[in-house]
């Protein structure tokens, strides 16, 4: 009778398990891949060599403000990866940041499996992440406090009603893609806006390039927003450059209020105050530099 007691209640406790709702799998926004001793200069140099070495491609690099050094790279499988869906240029590129930070310096870089949920991307991102951990190292996850799960950041929104990656700005329209392409590479030439080139990336079989742009005046500088909301220990830097996607003619931007909150989702609504101008400063960057 005990026995047949026993066993009944270790029933029950397994049933109460499988019951028992499965927590979703979190995504943070980044990954530290190393934190240690040393030069932004020579870090930036052995994190370009190992990237290489795994098969990537710099498209680009800037120093933003002292101390941060943003390197952006590529590979012919993220880009086709990318090709598959709309607006996918926006994940063709990946952004490595290298920061000094008190004694040490932090080399992170954008979650892949973050990226590729909050832009709508085939799959979850976890053969680039991989690879880059690979390459660079994967340290922890960082970001977020708590994470957000993937059905979440596929549908992500700061707060409702506020946009999301489908409610993209469409600052200029051409007949065709070469002439989008023309009038966008002349502005940032001119540097019209305050605006900088950082890298350029063209998707295979398909009519869209992401293009990096370092912004460097007014209200959404990349020197005057950074310092206002990435202020943690652990630095959020690699949510730089901005970037606008040319896509079939036209030349489109992420909205700043989502492109910034994606960026940092744990972010007060008084801290987001403080840079209540940027996303209206960053559009008219963009915008003058995507005029013909």
């Amino acid at each position: 009778m005990i026995f047949r007691s026993i066993n009944l209640i270790a029933l029950f406790a397994l049933l109460l398990m499988a019951s028992a709702p499965v927590r979703a799998e979190m995504v943070m926004p980044y990954i530290l891949a190393s934190q240690s001793a040393g030069s932004v200069s020579s870090a930036v140099a052995e994190a370009k060599s190992k990237l290489a070495a795994a098969g990537f491609e710099v498209a680009g690099e800037y120093s933003p403000y002292a101390g941060t050094h943003i390197v952006v790279a590529t590979s012919e499988v993220q880009k086709a990866h990318a090709a598959k869906t709309e607006h996918g240029g926006f994940g063709a590129a990946m952004r490595i940041a290298i920061n000094q930070a008190g004694g040490d310096v932090q080399i992170s870089y954008v979650n892949p499996e973050w990226m590729a949920h909050v832009y709508r991307m085939e799959g979850k991102g976890e053969a680039l992440k991989a690879k880059l951990a690979a390459a660079l190292g994967n340290q922890k996850l960082f970001g977020s406090a708590e994470g957000m799960d993937h059905e979440r950041l596929r549908n992500y929104q700061y707060m409702i009603f506020m946009p999301d990656f489908e409610d993209p700005i469409t600052l200029a329209s051409y007949g065709s893609q070469k002439e989008a392409l023309a009038a966008v590479e002349a502005g940032l030439a001119k540097g019209a806006g305050g605006t900088k080139k950082v890298y350029r990336v063209d998707l295979p079989g398909k009519a869209e390039s992401v293009i990096g742009i370092a912004l460097t005046q007014g209200d959404g500088a990349d020197n005057k927003i950074m310092p206002v909301i990435d202020t943690t220990a652990m630095k959020q830097s690699a949510h730089l450059p901005y970037e606008v996607l040319v896509t079939e003619g036209k030349v489109i931007m992420l909205h700043g209020k989502f492109r910034i909150a994606q960026s940092f989702p744990d972010l007060a609504m008084g801290t987001f105050m403080e840079i209540s101008s940027a996303p209206d400063a960053i559009e008219a960057s963009l915008k003058a530099a995507a005029k013909m």
